[in-house]
């Protein structure tokens, strides 16, 4: 009986091995790092084939890069789901719900095609269709010592917002120059309707570049300065807290500084960024905190996953209060 159900057991197992074997053969195409182009904002998705086991990490509109719950193949189709808790109050009770939001991505010719299916709370769903593009390999990191800079570009007169504007029309502007300082204060009213502000952005559009500014940061605010509005330098009151990629000069949620070099909320600092290849050098306060690191893909918040067009410097002015002064920008124009 014993040897019957070994081999049973031995031929189910014969059965499974072409399944594998195709798994893993579909899944090919789907792996690497994927510009993930949203309705109205940006995503990435990165696929890992891991030693016998797949791996992914997903950036969805707004927040970090996260790993996801699952991912696996369903035929020609690539499937990830994403959990979080939910705490829902009704009267006196408080529960914790699980909510999965699911993410599939297909092939047509040679367009990634994806469509998100996200629980509502009166149980029905919702369903979005986006499209992805494979991002290309990096670049080895380039040798800053050549780079020829165009000439430096003062973006503040001291006087007004010439050259910038808000970056989302619908939305309530916090943006001022006081004292020769550009002041976004996003106050809100007690007992008001909370008000939703917005980013400032260049008009100009840049490519390649330094820039080099100082920012004063108030006792626990936050925000934020995007590079061509897709990669976020993090501007926030870190000051005394242990290293984290969502420190003061972090690339947000994706590069750590190498070590801490803010300064305590309420004084000005000197921050000096160059990104040039998809690489991106941090000199927060004097001290290189990253060093011409690669750059895997758009933070959260981007105006648009496509890391190869020109784009505008934005300023997070949604979060909380902070001041800027003396913001120069030079252009790589040789490399």
């Amino acid at each position: 009986m014993l040897r019957k159900i070994s081999l049973i057991g031995a031929l189910m197992l014969l059965l499974l091995i072409p399944n594998v074997t195709k798994a893993i053969e579909s899944v090919k195409p789907f792996l690497g790092r994927w510009a993930l182009f949203l309705p109205g904002g940006a995503g990435w998705l990165e696929v890992k084939q891991m030693e016998g086991y797949l791996d992914a990490s997903l950036l969805w509109y707004g927040g970090s890069v996260e790993p996801v719950t699952n991912v696996y193949m369903e035929g020609q189709t690539l499937v990830v789901t994403r959990t979080r808790n939910i705490v829902r109050t009704a009267g006196a009770a408080t529960r914790t719900h699980i909510v999965n939001t699911l993410y599939r991505f297909s092939f047509f010719a040679d367009q990634m095609v994806g469509e998100v299916i996200s629980p509502e709370k009166d149980g029905s769903s919702t369903t979005m269709r986006f499209t992805g593009k494979k991002i290309p390999d990096l670049p080895a990191a380039p040798d800053l010592t050549k780079m020829v800079y165009g000439k430096p570009v003062k973006l503040l007169n001291g006087k007004d917002l010439s050259g910038w504007k808000l970056l989302e029309v619908n939305k309530v502007s916090g943006w001022s120059i006081v004292d020769g300082v550009l002041l976004n204060d996003p106050a809100q009213k007690e007992g008001q309707p909370h008000i939703q502000y917005g980013n400032l952005c260049t008009v100009d559009k840049y490519e390649d570049f330094n820039l080099k500014l100082q920012v004063n940061v108030p006792a626990g605010s936050n925000s934020g300065i995007y590079l061509r509005g897709i990669y976020e330098i993090q501007v926030v009151d870190s000051y005394g807290k242990a290293l984290d990629p969502h420190n003061m000069g972090a690339l947000y949620s994706r590069i750590t500084p190498s070590e801490s070099a803010e300064k305590p909320a309420g004084t000005w600092q000197d921050m000096d960024i160059t990104l040039c290849d998809r690489h991106v050098t941090v000199i927060l306060n004097g001290k290189t905190i990253i060093d011409n690191q690669p750059v895997l893909g758009c933070t959260g918040g981007a105006i648009t996953p496509d890391e190869f067009i020109p784009g505008p410097l934005y300023l997070q002015g949604d979060h909380g209060k902070v001041l800027y002064r003396n913001i120069e920008i030079k252009p790589i124009l040789k490399k």
